[in-house]
């Protein structure tokens, strides 16, 4: 389901307040078969410069629009929408299938995994629409790769930006790292079960 900016966005969580572009872990984000090594990290840009034009944008090689995208975040995400602005004349990417805390697949991967949801997009050259996910599959999610298989018939597929609606938990992963693999204990600085009322919780 895609959502049309025909409303007022402040009343539809459209806003950039929803964005979670600060929350990506832009340095760690690659892509699988990228006519520029590291042009990727180009698409992923705050909400309200979605359709800034600086000239850079990702592309697939020449002759193969199969695009692959993975995106760690800084903390646990649940994430509401998503929206590909993609190129003009055929570029834009026709498909995506989304997978979450799946690291390091490849496109053989990809294409024999059944995703946790998939759409057929639109060419979506404004910035106007966003794709709703099935929100309780988006819950608790580290990272995210998207697979764009093929392109509106175009030689190549361009994307110029990609962009996640939603919350972060705030709960940094290391954090949790710390808390579930302490080795030593102090029984005593551990209040139990009983006396908590409940097990860890993440602030929302």
């Amino acid at each position: 389901m895609a959502c049309t900016h025909d409303h007022s966005c402040e009343d539809h969580d459209c806003s950039s307040s929803w964005s979670l572009f600060k929350h990506i872990d832009l340095s760690k984000v690659t892509a699988l078969n990228e006519a520029t090594p590291g042009s990727v990290k180009s698409v992923f840009k705050a909400w309200e410069e979605r359709l800034s034009s600086s000239g850079e944008h990702l592309e697939s090689n020449e002759g193969d629009p199969e695009l692959l995208v993975y995106i760690p975040f800084t903390s646990d995400v649940k994430i509401k929408s998503i929206s590909v602005v993609g190129g003009a004349d055929g570029t834009s990417p026709s498909k995506m299938r989304v997978f979450i805390n799946r690291d390091g697949i490849d496109f053989s991967d990809a294409q024999g995994m059944q995703p946790v949801q998939e759409w057929d997009l639109v060419e979506n050259l404004q910035g106007v629409l966003e794709y709703q996910t099935r929100y309780s599959k988006f819950q608790s999610v580290a990272s995210i790769t998207l697979h764009f298989p093929e392109s509106f018939g175009g030689d190549t597929t361009q994307i110029h930006y990609i962009g996640f609606k939603g919350e972060a938990t705030q709960l940094k992963r290391d954090v949790v790292a710390t808390i579930v693999y302490e080795i030593t204990p102090n029984p005593s600085d551990h209040k139990t079960r009983a006396e908590t009322g409940g097990g860890l919780s993440h602030v929302e």
